[in-house]
């Protein structure tokens, strides 16, 4: 269900609501305000996942004999950096 909220965005928030506008981009100040919001939701989601994952981690216990350089480089050589 929708529900009418009030803010006050300021004068830099209200040109880009207006430049997103203009753009064709988005139809509506609340297309744009939304479009916000679900990036926010994906942020906060992805941080709860990340924090999550540390935790697992953390939790696991310590790995024996680590060598974080040869793990740095082994990394890299998966993912081509």
């Amino acid at each position: 269900m929708s529900k009418n909220t009030s803010v006050t965005l300021g004068e830099h928030f209200e040109q880009i609501i207006e430049k997103s506008i203009e753009s064709g981009r988005y139809a509506s100040a609340s297309e744009v305000i939304r479009e916000g919001l679900r990036l926010v939701d994906e942020k906060e989601q992805k941080i709860k996942f990340l924090r999550d994952a540390i935790e697992a981690g953390e939790k696991s216990g310590y790995v024996k004999n680590f060598d974080p350089v040869k793990h740095l480089e082994k990394l890299n050589r998966s993912f081509g950096k």
